[in-house]
C-alpha cells in the first residue's frame, strides 16, 4: 500500500486540530476559537464536532459489525471516493479503471483529480468480463514505464444502474488479478442477499470496501459514509481527510438511525417485499420490454420508448432516471423502489401510457 501511495501523501504531516488533542467533557473550552454565545437554540451547535466521529464508529461496530479499527467516516461516499483518488493518484500520470455501466461519480471525481480512466466494459448482462479485465490488466503492468500507472480499481456491488450484485468469489478473484488498491463499493449491500467484500480484508490488505448511511438507513440529507480498509491504510485516511469533514447534527442522526436497527430491519423488508410485488406488475405492463434483476432498492428497467416515457410520467409528477445513455441501457429508465402508494402510481401511470 505505501508503494501505490503519492508520496506527498505519503510524507505529509497531518493538521491536528484542537479536539484531537482532548477527549471527555470539559468544564470550559477556550481551545479552538469557537464563539461560546448560542444563537440557534441547538446544543453543541457553536462547538466543533469530533474529528474522528469516535462515538459513531463504535456504533456502526455493534450494529454493523465493521471493525472500529478499520473504519473512518466521511461527508457521503463520495468524500471518500475523491479522497481515494487523493491518496494514491498522481494527477496527469495515473488511472483508475472502471467497469461500465457503474456509478459516474467515479469518473467524474477522476476527470476533477486530473487522473486518467480506462474501461473495461461489464457484458451485455452485466457480468464482470474476466477474459477481457484479466487481458487488460496484464497488458498494463507490461507497459508500465515510471511514468504513471493503474492505481486504483473501482467494483459497485450491487451496481449502480443495472442493480446487481456480484458474487464474493468474483471480487476476490479481481482483487487477485488486480496489484492496486481495489474498490468494492456497497451503497446498496443491505438490500442484497450476497456476502459483502469486508469479509476479504484479512487476506486483501489492497482492498477498500464502502458503506453509506444514505439507503438502507433512510440519511441521505445526513452524508454519512463509510470506508472499511486495512488499518494502515484507514490511517493514512483519516491523516488527509478534512479535519471536521462530519458535522454534529449529522453524527447525531447517525447514531439515532444505528440506535434504532430494528425499525430499519422492518423498513427494509418492507422494500424487499415491494421489489418481489413491483418486479412482477411491472412485467404485465405493455410498454414494459424487460426488468433486469435487481439485489439493490431499485429496478433497472428496458421500456419501448425511454425518453417519451421519462417525459410522460415527469409531466404527471413521477420523477425516475433516464439511463438510455449507459452502456447496454439502451432504452432503460432506473426506477426506485418506494412507498407502496408511490409504486402503484407508478404502475397506474405506466400501465395508461400510449404509445406515441
Amino acid at each position: 500500500m505505501r508503494e501505490l501511495l503519492r508520496r506527498n501523501i505519503a510524507n505529509l504531516t497531518p493538521y491536528s486540530c484542537a479536539r484531537n488533542d482532548f477527549s471527555g467533557k470539559a468544564e470550559v473550552y477556550l481551545d479552538a476559537n469557537e464563539n461560546w454565545q448560542d444563537f440557534v437554540e441547538k446544543a453543541d451547535a457553536n462547538r466543533y464536532p469530533d474529528p474522528l466521529s469516535v462515538a459513531v464508529r463504535k456504533k456502526v461496530e455493534e450494529v454493523l459489525g465493521l471493525p472500529f479499527s478499520k473504519t473512518v467516516l466521511g461527508n457521503g461516499s463520495d468524500e471518500l471516493i475523491d479522497n481515494l483518488l487523493r491518496c494514491f493518484c498522481e494527477p496527469g500520470k495515473d488511472s483508475i479503471l472502471l467497469m461500465p455501466p457503474t456509478y459516474g461519480a467515479y469518473k467524474v471525481f477522476a476527470d476533477i483529480n486530473d487522473v486518467g480512466v480506462s474501461t473495461v466494459p461489464l457484458t451485455p448482462s452485466f457480468a464482470i468480463d474476466f477474459p477481457a479485465l484479466s487481458q487488460f490488466l496484464q497488458q498494463e503492468k507490461e507497459n508500465r514505464n515510471g511514468e504513471g500507472r493503474l492505481k486504483v480499481l473501482f467494483i459497485c456491488s450491487p451496481n449502480n444502474p443495472s442493480g446487481n450484485a456480484f458474487p464474493l468469489s468474483e471480487v476476490r478473484k479481481v482483487c487477485e488479478l488486480f496489484d492496486g488498491i481495489t474498490v468494492v463499493d456497497e451503497a446498496y449491500y443491505d438490500f442484497s442477499d450476497k456476502e459483502s467484500a469486508v469479509g476479504l480484508l484479512d487476506s486483501c490488505p489492497n482492498l477498500v470496501v464502502l458503506r453509506t448511511l444514505s439507503k438502507c438507513w433512510a440519511l441521505a440529507s445526513a452524508r454519512v459514509g463509510i470506508a472499511v480498509a486495512d488499518e494502515e491504510m484507514v490511517s493514512v485516511f483519516r491523516s488527509m481527510k478534512y479535519p471536521y469533514n462530519l458535522g454534529t447534527p449529522s453524527q447525531e442522526l447517525a447514531l439515532k438511525a444505528l440506535g434504532n436497527a430494528g425499525e430499519v430491519e422492518k423498513g427494509l423488508r418492507l422494500i424487499k417485499d415491494e421489489r418481489i410485488r413491483l418486479e412482477e406488475e411491472l412485467k404485465m405492463i405493455a410498454c414494459v420490454q424487460k426488468v433486469f434483476p435487481s439485489d439493490a432498492n431499485f429496478f433497472l428497467v428496458r421500456v419501448s420508448d425511454a425518453l417519451s416515457i421519462y417525459h410522460y410520467l415527469a409531466g404527471l409528477g413521477i420523477i425516475v432516471r433516464n439511463r438510455s445513455k449507459e452502456l447496454h441501457c439502451e432504452n432503460c429508465l432506473r426506477v426506485t423502489i418506494g412507498s407502496r402508494k408511490e409504486n402503484d402510481r407508478l404502475l397506474s401511470a405506466l400501465a395508461a401510457y400510449k404509445e406515441r
